[in-house]
This record gives structure tokens, sequence and C-alpha cells, in this order.
């Protein structure tokens, strides 16, 4: 990937570069673009921009591409720094890939420290069976072992860490949350959506200066490839006050959003932080097998998935929201999350100006798409979920349900974002 630079005041980019002047222009090529305070001001043949601007400074970026300052509409800011903290587990090919990068960041860790990762996909795997503990509590048996599962809707403990967090076979599965256990109640291991809490209240939390450095690196990281804001998708009070120019969406947690609903909406402090939305979670996710269904799972026929959060709290915190002025975006990527959270947002009397949005809208009936177009509700949908799951998907949902599903084309073909009520 090329890097990235950020202009300055009062330069011309030329060159026979290819410019995208802003959404819906085709590019231009041959153009420069003249640009003030970080802003493009001009954009114009090459000889006619640096005749009208003698003094401007000039950058030559020829073979390349500029684009203006991208946001990106779906992140976990802190997420992110952790995970360039801790073990990197994406792309692992097999649970021993696995186990061996954990086991080469315990061997530099402190006695009893906690090993933290994220990034494996079962469906990688030759067995595409969710993982057991055994194998990590021989390869790591005197550290807690916490791994999440790239989607971050599951994840794998070891023996050590299940002991720390007091999971046991007696532990009931939360509400919105699945233990995988074994023929005699044991749990395996993995934890699927909200059950993944009764592991993570035992991680130490990290210091505030540990958290904004992590804050820090993850900014740098995003800036290093191109954009210049993002949506943070649920934040805790800490991330937020470590963030720079970051439009975050509050955590579904009661005392944050008394707090806020009370307060009323941030809107650009500082020219940095703007916090006016929500983000719930109606499901989990596909690849997890926590994604809500509205019929059960092709491949797991007695399974439909979970729902994190009932219909009721969508509804209420819908209505909530859009009494005090805040957007709310639903993570919803099964049939079933995407029409709970359609159902609340229409009980709460969401119109188009509310720019209420369901997050992924990744798996969806049919007739819901005309109900989202009907409604305004955006669909705020990441490229990036068709790519890992395209190996797998269909064996999920079965042929009929695929249609249905990662349907960008369907949602820009559709009725224009406008209320016909």
């Amino acid at each position: 990937m090329q890097s990235t630079r950020r202009v300055t005041p009062n330069e011309v980019i030329f060159g026979p570069a290819v410019v995208l002047a802003g959404v819906g222009q085709e590019p231009k090529s041959g153009q420069s673009i003249y640009v003030v305070a970080g802003a493009i001001a001009e954009i114009g043949p090459a000889d006619q921009i640096r005749q009208q601007h003698p003094n401007a400074r000039l950058i030559d970026v020829s073979g390349t591409t500029i684009l203006p300052g991208l946001t990106d509409a779906h992140g976990h800011l802190y997420g992110l720094g952790l995970s360039l903290d801790t073990v990197n587990l994406v792309g692992a090919n097999s649970y021993d890939d696995v186990i061996a990068r954990v086991k080469e960041r315990a061997a530099r860790a402190s006695q009893g420290e906690w090993i933290l990762g994220r990034g494996w996909d079962q469906n990688l795997w030759p067995s595409k069976q969710f993982p057991t503990a055994g194998a990590l509590d021989a390869a790591v048996p005197d550290h807690p072992v916490w791994l999440r599962r790239v989607d971050g809707h599951a994840g794998l403990a070891n023996s050590a860490a299940m002991r720390a967090a007091g999971v046991s076979a007696s532990t009931r599965d939360p509400e919105g949350g699945r233990i995988i256990r074994d023929a005699n109640g044991n749990p395996t291991g993995v934890f699927v959506d909200a059950a993944e809490g009764l592991v993570d209240r035992a991680v130490p939390s990290p210091s505030f200066a540990l958290l904004k450095q992590r804050v820090l690196a993850a900014a740098q990281r995003i800036a290093e490839n191109g954009l210049t804001e993002m949506h943070d998708a649920g934040a805790e009070p800490d991330t937020i006050r470590a963030v720079i120019r970051i439009y975050t969406m509050i955590a579904d947690d009661p005392r944050a959003l008394d707090e806020w609903f009370a307060r009323g909406p941030l809107i650009g402090y500082g020219g940095r932080l703007t916090i006016r939305s929500v983000k719930l979670y109606a499901d989990g996710a596909l690849g997890s097998r926590g994604a809500a269904l509205l019929a059960p799972y092709n491949d797991d026929p007695g399974n439909s998935g979970l729902l994190v959060s009932k219909p009721e709290h969508l509804l209420a915190v819908a209505r909530r929201a859009r009494a005090a002025g805040f957007q709310v975006n639903t993570h919803a990527i099964g049939d079933r999350g995407v029409r709970n959270v359609i159902d609340a947002y229409e009980g709460a009397g969401v119109r188009p100006a509310d720019r209420f949005r369901i997050e992924h809208f990744q798996v969806v009936a049919p007739p819901d798409f005309a109900r989202l177009a009907r409604d305004g509700i955006i669909a705020s949908m990441q490229p990036t979920h068709a790519t890992s799951d395209m190996y797998w998907a269909e064996n999920r949902v079965g042929p009929e349900r695929i249609k249905g599903a990662y349907a960008w084309r369907t949602v820009l073909n559709g009725p224009t974002f406008r209320s016909k009520r």
C-alpha cells in the first residue's frame, strides 16, 4: 500500500494523477488540485491552476491516485489499538497455528500475565469446528489466555482463564449468550456473544495511560491508511476521554445512556469529538452462528442464533434516543435481527431526518428492503464481511436466504431514502 500524506495550506498537487473530486463525480486524469488549509479549494488543468496561484508550493504526484480524506463509518478505535498490542491471529490456517502464536507471546510475558489475542476463524481450518481448551492448556498452562474470534462475537479461553472467571459446568448461559459445552456439560472454552462477558470481567483493566497509548496507536494506523475520521461503534468512557477527531457511538450501558440523554448531543467539540449516537446490538455474528435468523441455520438445524437484545429493549432505547436528539445505530446481521431493529425503529416513529442506522445489514428477508427505504433507515454495510464470509456464508443460510445477503446493489437500486408516510 502506498503511504499517505496530509497536505499543508497553499499547495498545488499536480501530475498525471487520477483525481476523485467528490461523490458522484467521475475520476479525471491529468488534473491538478489546489489545497487551502487542508481542504480542496480548486480542481482543474495543471497550467491553469499554477498560473492562478504562482506562489503556491508544488507537489508532483505523478502515477498515483488522489482521494479526499475518507471517513470509516464503522470501526472500533480501542479494539484496533488493542489488536496492535496483543496476539494477531488473523489468517491463522489451523488451531496449531493459533497455539504457536500464543505460545510465542507467552514466552515473553511476565508470570501470570493474561495473554490476549484476536482474529481466529475456525472456518479457515480443515475441521471448520470450534476449538477446545485442551490443546491450549497443554501449550500455555501458566497464563490465562483469552482469544477473541475475528468478528468479536465469540472467544476462546483456556482453563486458567475459566478458573479466573469462576466458570464451571454449573455456570448458566447468560441471556443472549451461549457457553459451548461437551457431552458432559463442561465448558469447552468457547463463549459466544453475551457469554463472552463471563470471561471479560476477569481480564485486568488497562491503566488509563495504556488505554491512551493504544488509542493513539490506532489513530496513527488509520491515518496511515488514508482515513481522516472514523465512527467509533460503542466506546467506553475512558476511550471517549482519549480520542482524537472521532464520531463516537455510546455503548449500551444504562448509566451512560442516562447521562448522555439528559445532557444531549455533543457535536464537533473542539473540532475533534462528536457524541450523538448510541450503539445497540440486536444479535451476534454469522461466523459463530450467533446471528439471529427467522429460520434455523442451514448447517445447524437446531439453532436460530441469539438475540443479544430483546425487541422491547431496542424499542425503548430508540424512543429515548430520538426524544433526546440522538441517532441509534444497531448491529444486526441475521434476518431476524434486522427485522427486530426495523420493527423497533418504526415503533419509535423514526423518520428519515433522524438518520437511524442498521450496522452491517447483512442477511435480510426480501420484504424488509422496502421497509428500509420507506423509513429512511441508513444501511451501514461493510464490504469486508462479504470477502471474509464468502467461503462459508451460503452453507450457513442456504441457497435461498443468501440471495438477501450482502446486498449492496439491492439497497442502492431501491427507492431513494424518502418517507412516503
